[in-house]
């Protein structure tokens, strides 16, 4: 397995494994089946761009030319947020999970993050009883720093949703 980045010809495969995603698991993602799968293809096409202001990047584990999983890094663009970026869209395909793809696709975005001198912090959400998750970012250096109430819902309930963050440097001084 090896772990790219994804070019918009790989737009179609991506889509298709993230419609899995979504599918299989509603409580995990903030988008839903439907509104994902009424997009075309030229929104998957643009958010794997590479261009130099690209405002999303997403890393896969590929055996040949099949998608395993995915894991995404979106960056602010807003002057006073554009320290931080998310880590967004972490799947890995049901099949193929416990050969510590999680972690590498993990360890692309920050990889990536960290040669980005502006990014201070990357951030993410999982949902709450997500324990495999949880563990991976816990184990990649991760922190939880909150967890959002009714973050997601899903059908008639709601889904929390814990707030962890990776810092790539040091805070300064804070000010009130």
């Amino acid at each position: 397995m090896a772990i790219v980045r994804l070019l918009p010809h790989h737009a179609p495969a991506y889509r298709a494994l993230m419609l899995d995603a979504y599918a299989r698991h509603p409580d995990a993602f903030t988008s839903s089946v439907d509104e994902r799968a009424a997009l075309p293809l030229a929104w998957w096409e643009a958010r794997l761009a590479q261009t130099p202001d690209a405002a999303e990047a997403v890393w896969a584990s590929m055996a040949g030319d099949a998608i395993q999983g995915v894991a995404g890094l979106s960056f602010e663009r807003r002057e006073k947020v554009r320290h931080k970026a998310t880590l967004f869209g972490m799947y890995v395909h049901p099949e193929q999970r416990g050969q510590g793809l999680g972690r590498q696709l993990v360890d692309a975005v920050l990889t990536h993050a960290r040669a980005c001198p502006h990014i201070a912090l990357v951030q993410l959400t999982v949902s709450e009883g997500n324990a495999g998750a949880i563990a991976l970012y816990r184990a990649a250096g991760f922190e939880p720093w909150g967890c959002e109430p009714l973050a997601v819902r899903v059908g008639e309930g709601f889904v929390r949703k814990w707030h962890m963050g990776y810092p790539l440097m040091e805070p300064g001084p804070h000010r009130v």
